[in-house]
C-alpha cells in the first residue's frame, strides 16, 4: 500500500530508528514512547491487521514473537517483564492499518492501561 506509513518506513521513504531488521520484519522505536522501551515490530509485507492472517501468512506471527523475545532480551526487559500489544480495528485502538505489535517495558505497567 503506497499510502501506508509503515510500508513507507519499510521502503525507506520515511526514516525510523531501526532496532532490528531481517527479510520478514522490521522493528523500530515508537515516535511517541509510552515506556522506556517502546518498539514497534511490523511485517515487511503489508497485512492490514490480525483479521487478515490466514493459512498463507500465519508464519509471520511466529516470527514476530521470536523477534519480540530477542528484542526483550537485548533491551534488558526480559527478566522483569514486558507487555506485547496488538490493536485490531478502530474500536481496538488500531491507528495504522498495517499489522504491528508494540513491545513495551522498562517500568511497571498498570492494568488496565489508561
Amino acid at each position: 500500500m503506497s499510502d501506508c506509513i509503515f510500508c513507507k518506513i519499510v521502503n525507506g521513504e520515511i526514516s525510523s530508528n531501526k532496532v532490528y531488521e531481517d527479510d520478514k520484519v522490521l522493528a523500530f522505536e515508537d515516535i511517541d514512547p509510552q515506556a522506556p522501551v517502546h518498539i514497534l515490530i511490523i511485517p515487511k509485507n503489508h497485512i492490514s491487521s490480525i483479521k487478515d492472517i490466514n493459512e498463507d501468512n500465519v508464519d509471520i506471527i511466529n516470527h514476530i514473537h521470536l523477534v519480540i523475545k530477542k528484542l526483550a532480551k537485548e533491551k534488558g526487559i526480559d527478566q522483569d517483564g514486558f507487555r506485547i500489544v496488538n490493536n485490531c480495528g478502530k474500536n481496538g485502538g488500531q491507528t495504522v492499518e498495517h499489522l504491528h505489535y508494540h513491545l513495551l517495558g522498562g517500568r511497571h505497567l498498570m492494568w488496565p492501561p489508561g
